[in-house]
Formats: structure tokens, sequence, C-alpha cells
């Protein structure tokens, strides 16, 4: 045999005709960097010792690479995606918030909470990850990760799998329809503001008659059931947030007061109210498990430094000048609800008004989309005629949130409502309990039980912010 030859790799192969094992000199052939060789076959590279590392997170099986997304969205387009959830009309009630806590206390406080929320984030998508390695699967809602960790946990829990889902299911809906009911006294409160500054006071009706001429508007919008069609909704929607909340900061820095101006620390009876409209504002929950189940890597979402960290970072910092100079600005005038109603009655002011209007206006179209899917989901296959059905369970919702934002129009204090009691629960509560379940007996609660002690915090605080804040909230409701 030729000194070349010796030169070429050997490889042992079973001979399954004559049996026993031949000695096949390989003739083409490529090594990889660790000088395994791999062997050329129907003009491929099959590597003959697989040397790719195993995810500790999802073991053997990597559920990334099972994904069948059509259109995966990047990293950027993730985060714009995830700003544009935690972005909403909570900002400009930012104000309202700090006038609760007051000028310093409440930059702590919303330091505080945003990395709280963000955290509780952390857990869910984390635990998600663990649950699609343990059940083989790719990608899983946010209702389907709180079943599937019953169902993995201890049997004891897995009588409550259905329980979760159905109950994540339902703070889903209320969250979402209130967050409707919030934008239908947003819209109806800044455009009774622009009206009323240029016609006779004879003309300036109530916002309750605002409310109902939005209704025949919104039946209309809402009647439109393919979300491919609301996406331009959307982009003007964005557009005019964000000059809006531009033109908005040219009025807040135009001769601000002297920080000894207001209050550095506010009540502590006026706390609950703070922590429901930071919340509010803050958590973007609902969207997160949508946005990781269509993203192109996984597993940037919440590395380091991480989509969902720079994201809520990045939202933090706003809604944080926001609040900050906006109560300096305005002080305790800000307790109408949103930074928009104190503008001056300029026509560029009025510009922002009528644009932020129109902007949650066609927001609620994409608000209302999620609590109709969850609930035509669930109650379809009751009907024979399902077009009919639908149309009429659409018309009967949008007239219902009309209706509570008609008897409810306190904007602020139906901002805290929603927030203390569907976000504490959504966002603090639930990711906490799923981790508890998730991780209880592999790999356990932790030493000196960590985890245990860590998610009864997370749960404890968000029971106290859901208790004190809904007290607070219906109180101030009833008293209005």
């Amino acid at each position: 045999m030729e000194l070349a030859e010796l030169r070429q790799p050997i490889i042992a192969q079973l001979d399954q005709k004559r049996g026993g094992v031949n000695t096949v000199i390989m003739t083409n052939f490529k090594c990889e960097q660790n000088q395994v060789p791999t062997q050329s076959a129907n003009g491929s590279t099959v590597p003959l010792v697989d040397n790719r590392r195993a995810d500790p997170e999802v073991g053997d099986y990597d559920p990334f690479q099972h994904r069948n997304v059509a259109h995966p969205t990047s990293d950027l387009d993730t985060l714009i995606h995830l700003l544009k959830g935690a972005l909403g009309s909570g900002i400009l009630a930012m104000p309202l918030a700090f006038s609760h806590a007051g000028l310093f206390f409440g930059l702590i406080c919303i330091l505080f909470i945003g990395i709280v929320c963000t955290y509780c984030v952390h857990i869910l998508v984390k635990c998600a990850h663990v649950i699609y390695h343990r059940q083989k699967v790719s990608s899983l809602s946010f209702d389907e990760v709180a079943e599937a960790a019953f169902l993995s946990g201890p049997k004891a829990f897995h009588p409550w799998a259905k329980f979760a889902k159905a109950m994540i299911n339902f703070f889903l809906v209320v969250d979402l329809l209130g967050c409707c009911c919030v934008y239908v006294l947003f819209v109806s409160k800044n455009l009774k503001q622009v009206v009323d500054a240029y016609v006779e006071e004879t003309y300036h009706y109530d916002v309750r008659f605002y409310m109902l001429a939005l209704l025949p508007l919104l039946i209309l919008m809402i009647m439109i059931r393919n979300l491919k069609y609301l996406s331009p909704l959307s982009m003007i929607a964005n557009i005019f947030v964000a000059v809006g909340i531009g033109i908005t900061f040219y009025y807040i820095f135009d001769d601000l007061p002297s920080l000894n101006s207001r209050p550095h620390f506010g009540s502590i009876t006026t706390l609950p109210s703070f922590f429901g409209t930071a919340i509010f504002a803050l958590e973007g929950i609902g969207v997160i498990m949508p946005l990781e189940n269509n993203m192109k890597n996984p597993t940037h979402f919440i590395g380091c430094p991480g989509v969902l960290n720079i994201g809520m970072f990045f939202a933090v910092l706003l809604y944080s000048s926001v609040g900050f100079f906006g109560y300096l600005k305005y002080g305790d005038d800000v307790k109408i609800g949103s930074i928009s109603l104190n503008l001056p009655n300029e026509p560029l002011a009025q510009s922002v008004k009528l644009m932020i209007a129109v902007a949650i206006f066609f927001t609620y179209a994409l608000q209302f989309y999620v609590p109709m899917e969850i609930i035509w989901k669930a109650v379809k296959n009751n009907f024979q005629r399902k077009a009919l059905a639908e149309y009429s369970i659409r018309f009967s919702l949008v007239t219902l949130t009309v209706v509570l934002a008609i008897l409810i129009p306190n904007l602020g204090a139906f901002i805290s409502l929603v927030g203390a009691v569907c976000l504490s629960m959504l966002g603090l509560i639930f990711p906490s309990i799923i981790e508890l379940v998730t991780f209880y007996e592999d790999p356990g609660l932790g030493r000196w039980r960590w985890r245990l002690w860590k998610n009864m915090f997370l749960i404890l605080f968000g029971l106290l912010g859901f208790v004190t804040g809904t007290y607070v909230s219906v109180e101030e409701i009833i008293q209005g």
C-alpha cells in the first residue's frame, strides 16, 4: 500500500451481506477544524461524528429547529413590535401616576415596577423554552404554556391545567376589553376638548354624547375580521402617536418650573393608584409569547442584552421622562387623566389631540381583535350560522365597551382599575405560579427553597397591588 493511501482515513464499515466488518479507505473526504472526517454523499457533506453542542436549555430536542414560520421576524422587527405593544395610551397617563407617588419617589417606583415586570416576562419565556423540550413542541401561546406547565408538573397539579388556561384567557379578555373601554373614554375626551375650543358654549355637549357618536364608527371598523386589513390602520396609529408625543414634549419643556415646585414624595394612600396606572402602562405580557413564537432567533429574546431587555429599557426611560417632566410641568392638573388634555388651546396643540384621538381610535380595532378571537374560538362550535353569530358577538362586545365607558367616565380611575385587576394577575402572579409548577420537581425549588420564596414575594406583591389598587380605583369611580 502506498504512503498516500496510508495518510487517508480508514473507516470500519459493516458488511451486511457477507457478515463481518470491512475496512474502507475514504478517497473523497473533508475534515472539520477539529479534524473529524466527513464523507461526501449525494452532493452533501454528512458528518460521521455529530459535534454540535446541545443547548442546555432545550437538551437533545431543539424546538427552534422544528418551527415552521412563513415570515419569521428579525431581532429588530421584534424590538419594534415590543415597543409598539408597550407604548400605548398609558404613556399619556404617566404624569397622573407621578402625581400619586411624588416627583422623585415616582422615578424610584417606576424603575422598580419596570424591573419586576421585565423579570416576570423572563421567567415566563424561560419556562416556555423548558416546556418546549419536555413536550417536544416548537411554540406555545401564553395560556398553552400555563396548561402545559401544570400537566408536566407534579400529578397533584394536573387537574388544574384546564382551569389555569381558562383563567389566563379570562383575564386576557377582561384586560383587553377594559383597554377598549379606556380607548373610548380617551378618544371622546380629546375630541370634546378640540370641539369645545372652536364652537360656542351652547354646543358644549357632555362627553357621553361623543361616546355614543363613536359607537357606529366603531361597529363598522370592528366588522373587519382579517388582521391583514388592519395593518394600515396600525401604521397610521404609530405615526400619529410618535408625532403627537414629540409635540407634547415640545410643550412640556417650554418654561419648566423648578424641581422644588412639586412634592418629591406622595401620600402612601395614593400609591395603589400609582401601581395600577404604572403597570397598565408598562405591562405588555399579552404580546410576549406571540412575539417569541415568530422570531427568527428566539434565544435572542431573553439573552443578554436581549431584545426584551433593550425594549423594556427604552420603554421605562420614555415612561419615566413623560411622567417626571409632565408632572413637573402641570402639577396636580394632570389628574384629569391624560397629559394631552393639558395642552393649550392652540392649533398645534389641538392637532396633537386630534392625532392621538385618531391613533387610539384605530388601535381599538387591533386591541379588540385578540379578545374576540379567544371568545369566538370558545363558542363557535355552538352555532350553525357561524358568520351571523360572529358578527352578532362583535356587535354586542363593542356596544358593551361603549356602555361601560359611559357608565365610568373617570379615565384615570378606569386605567388604574384595569391595571390593578388584570395586569397584576397576568404580568406578576401567573408567571410566578407557572415557574413554580414548571420547576417544582425538576430541578426543584433550589437551595433553601429560594425559588419558592422568590416567587412567593412576586405573588404577594401582585396580590397587594391587585387588592389595594382595585379598592382605591373602585372608590374613585364611585365618588366620581
